[in-house]
């Protein structure tokens, strides 16, 4: 095979698994014409064309899945080649691609890229941010993270944190004025800050278990996003009740005395964060290195420990 040859064919993987040029190109190192052109190149060499691209997506047309269905696991067994040899010199190279709910990225992960990139310099975390439980085998990813109870079947699971308390708020000013409530029934004459839940598009029916029994609650108020950042940003400005993950910030919230915590008594947790990864007969090493890492294990212990 001629250097174009791997040249084409590299570029067409990473343009199908990004589903875009811009992401590709900056993948790759090139600009978004050099590389449709290269696209070009390899289209006219093969005869068919091997992506529909609109203005707003790109997509693998049925010759083009048919082809990186070969050759795709051909430049994984490639990379992971290649990260072997690296290891054995202890010099890891190479991309890890995750797809991560938002309060991992922020909780987990954020804190721990400089001690991550001091260890393996040459390595690229590829980090998207996805509430919606995306496939992380069609989106061709490494591995995702998801709270336990939600993780895709056939999968290797590794837990990252302790079961996750899940805690109902309000600012003082808010209590002050509408009173507090007592029982999860109480919260149908209060406002509340709706949760979106991205899978389906339906706000959250708040989860309680009073008394060994487990109730669900259709909330209303003033707000609704799929982001805690609004929705704690609202319960700060007193708009009404949040009901998010302890761990995300709100805890420090109730210890500074900003927000107050409502239905102690009545709050469930959910099982922890978890990274998972399909069920190969070998897992990545550096996948390996990156759930050290987050997990705080040998060679990254000798970093100052994040909470």
């Amino acid at each position: 095979m001629r250097g174009s040859d791997f040249a084409e064919l590299k570029a067409f993987v990473a343009v199908v698994e990004r589903k875009s040029f811009a992401r590709a190109a900056e993948h790759l190192g090139l600009s978004p014409s050099a590389l449709s052109q290269t696209i070009r190149h390899l289209e006219e060499r093969i005869g068919a064309r091997l992506l529909n691209r609109t203005t707003r997506s790109v997509a693998p047309s049925a010759s083009g899945e048919l082809l990186y269905t070969r050759v795709a696991p051909l430049f994984r067994e490639m990379a992971a080649a290649v990260a072997e040899a690296s290891e054995a010199t202890g010099q890891m190279s190479g991309t890890i691609r995750i797809n991560t709910l938002g309060i991992a990225a922020r909780t987990l992960i954020a804190p721990r890229l400089s001690r991550f990139h001091q260890v393996h310099p040459n390595v690229v975390l590829d980090i998207v941010v996805d509430d919606t439980l995306a496939d992380i085998v069609s989106g061709r990813f490494d591995a995702g993270i998801r709270v336990g109870g939600r993780l895709e079947k056939d999968m290797v699971a590794v837990r990252l944190t302790p079961d996750m308390d899940m805690v109902a708020v309000a600012s003082p000013d808010y209590l002050a004025r509408r009173g507090t409530p007592r029982s999860p029934a109480d919260l149908q004459d209060h406002a509340c800050i709706n949760w979106r839940l991205q899978m389906d598009g339906r706000p959250y029916r708040w989860e309680f278990r009073k008394r060994g029994k487990s109730l669900e609650v259709e909330v209303d108020g003033p707000v609704v996003t799929n982001h805690p950042d609004i929705g704690i940003a609202a319960a700060l400005n007193g708009l009404g009740i949040a009901y998010y993950f302890e761990r995300d910030a709100v805890g420090e919230l109730i210890a500074q005395g900003r927000l107050v915590q409502v239905l102690a008594d009545c709050s469930i947790s959910r099982p922890g964060l978890f990274l998972y990864y399909p069920n190969r007969q070998h897992r990545p090493a550096l996948l390996g290195s990156f759930i050290d890492c987050l997990l705080d294990r040998k060679p990254f212990d000798r970093f100052d420990n994040v909470p």
